[in-house]
């Protein structure tokens, strides 16, 4: 067999596995939003019919997977395992919502980067034989995270400018083997940058240092440049982080200028909806992956994408103690065709 480890951080799957199927669920704010049109299921009611937020939260993961498995036509039981995480203690969103289920559960804690780490562990699994089918899925809700993170929204705190707007939403991905792309070919595991960063209302700039280190790492691993893929994105760094991405690699010798998004970017609209320098959250790059850019591939109109989804490694106990904030970021080449 091959080496299937490449460079330093990489690895390449030498059996790609195939992105069988995918969902994005919204609320209110992303069914305003340029994308909307792209969602499975969005909802005015970010209740999602459940008498807490963080149900709320657990009932977009359920959706999420239950409308992957749909298209699949596929039952819980089909699943080999089932790769999963989000923003709130202990990963409760995840948790209770998959417990009824009885799908082998493996639970994370990437922060923002879950969708992309997810993704990674389901992929990798796949190639490997361990499972025939695995999934990758992920959320976020604005209000269980401004009431963890931030302040609870009936104290009306006022947000910075560099702040970004939690997304309520959520992704799922179901790989398997198949004869049709998607393809995962292969990824690049993230390493942990903090460069003393403690305003938990400026994450952009908090993680931006790790997308640039996983970028960089990236083409240097597998030999490749920019150019070689139709689009990078990276997820969630807002309008603010994707500035320092673009200056930074540019300064390294990287032009990423015709080709590089962000997801915090794409989800919402910054004239018409206030959201500040741009949406954040697990939901934000997991429904933008897993309704618009996998819906281009699906289309034709993207051919090879390298999807970068980045976490801020924080907790309110770390915050509240004076720490710095810790960034990830793990990145995970998409093709179209088998390479």
């Amino acid at each position: 067999m091959d080496d299937l480890h490449i460079g330093t951080q990489s690895v390449r799957f030498d059996a790609p596995p195939s992105i069988l199927s995918f969902a994005a669920i919204g609320g209110k704010k992303e069914q305003e939003g340029p994308l909307a049109s792209y969602f499975d299921f969005l909802s005015s009611d970010t209740t999602f019919g459940q008498k807490s937020w963080e149900k709320a939260e657990s009932e977009l993961q359920k959706r999420a997977l239950d409308t992957a498995l749909h298209k699949l036509d596929v039952k819980y039981k089909d699943l080999d395992a089932l790769f999963a995480g989000d923003l709130l203690n202990q990963c409760i969103g995840s948790a209770f919502a998959m417990r009824e289920t009885g799908i082998p559960f493996l639970g994370l804690y990437g922060a923002c980067s879950t969708m992309a780490e997810s993704l990674l562990l389901a992929s990798a699994a796949v190639n490997a034989g361990y499972a025939h089918r695995a999934a990758a899925l992920t959320s976020s809700h604005f209000a269980s995270a401004e009431r963890q993170y931030r302040f609870p929204l009936g104290y009306g705190g006022q947000r910075t400018p560099t702040a970004q707007w939690t997304a309520t939403a959520a992704g799922c991905c179901v790989v398997g083997r198949g004869s049709r792309g998607p393809y995962v070919t292969g990824a690049t595991v993230g390493r942990i940058v903090d460069l003393g960063i403690k305003d938990a209302n400026n994450m952009g700039a908090a993680m931006a240092p790790a997308a640039v280190d996983t970028l960089e790492r990236h083409f240097q691993d597998f030999g490749v440049s920019p150019a070689d893929y139709d689009l990078i994105v990276t997820g969630d760094l807002g309008a603010l982080g994707k500035q320092i991405v673009l200056e930074q690699t540019a300064k390294d010798g990287y032009d990423l200028s015709q080709n590089y998004d962000d997801c915090g970017v794409l989800l919402f609209s910054a004239k018409k909806q206030d959201v500040h320098s741009g949406g954040s959250g697990c939901g934000c790059s997991a429904s933008v992956l897993c309704g618009y850019l996998l819906r281009r591939m699906q289309e034709g109109s993207l051919k090879n994408l390298l999807f970068c989804a980045t976490g801020a490694l924080l907790s309110p106990v770390s915050t509240w103690q004076g720490e710095s904030i810790p960034g990830i970021c793990h990145a995970v080449a998409i093709s179209a065709e088998r390479r």
